[in-house]
């Protein structure tokens, strides 16, 4: 096999990688590259290319993400993670992981890790690689490694939600949610809307957004059943789609 089919059958992975790393689509794709470059530059072929490829992305998005930590703190209003239409890495024997991992939620939680921590928790317990890889691909000892995540382990347990949703009642009260939207039913709308609801935009930087978070479902409903009957009179039409696991919707002008 030659380095470029060895390195495209591992693209997949090493995407997937970045992405959680950074919570960047843009971000992970030129580490992937940077990968490539990596790789395709050296005079050596690695005993195994999936460990010295995992390795090497890992590295680099841990380098990205230090630098893009300043940036996010400059940002005027939140930051979220850059939503993930499609994930290209799939394992039957780590689907669990790989869909709650992808998550916003979970990739926000992420984002309160150092990037070590989010490094070791994401090889470790989202994709399953050994220890010693781990260690090798973070140049940190096994003992290191596993304290990492225990600390990352205790960050994420602590931010997550008591009570998960099913799939399908996940996909059941979106259908719900959308249909009461493009049907204007403001009472149907609220219904949805837990007591402690909140709104929270970001626009990626291209466009307005809300200053600050909206709390309350009467305050969120108001704003959606404004902003949804304009979207549709100048062209703006949605597709719902499943994004970063969840559903959710493309809206297109």
């Amino acid at each position: 096999m030659s380095k470029v089919e060895e390195f495209e059958e591992l693209r997949p992975l090493l995407f997937s990688i970045a992405y959680r790393i950074l919570g960047s689509v843009g971000e992970a794709e030129d580490a992937v590259q940077e990968t490539w470059l990596r790789f395709d530059g050296s005079t050596t072929r690695p005993a195994s290319a999936k460990a010295y490829l995992s390795a090497a992305v890992t590295r680099i998005a841990i380098d990205v993400l230090r630098s893009a930590r300043v940036r996010r703190e400059q940002y005027v209003g939140p930051w979220f993670p850059e939503p993930l239409l499609n994930d290209p890495y799939q394992d039957p024997a780590r689907a669990a992981e790989l869909a709650e991992s992808v998550s916003m939620a979970a990739l926000v939680l992420l984002e309160r890790l150092s990037p070590l921590e989010r490094a070791v928790f994401v090889l470790r317990d989202v994709f399953g690689f050994e220890f010693d890889e781990v260690a090798e691909a973070v140049e940190r000892s096994q003992a290191a490694c596993r304290q990492l995540l225990v600390r990352a382990r205790r960050h994420m347990r602590a931010g997550q939600p008591r009570f998960a949703a099913a799939r399908d009642e996940r996909e059941r009260l979106a259908s719900r949610f959308f249909d009461a939207l493009s049907e204007g039913n403001v009472a149907g709308l609220r219904e949805l809307l837990s007591a402690e609801v909140s709104m929270i935009g970001d626009s990626g930087g291209h466009g307005p957004q809300l200053s600050k978070p909206l709390a309350g479902p009467d305050n969120v409903t108001r704003v959606l059943a404004m902003a949804f009957p304009r979207m549709a009179k100048i062209g703006v039409t949605y597709v719902t789609y499943e994004i970063n696991s969840r559903p959710g919707a493309v809206f297109r002008d």
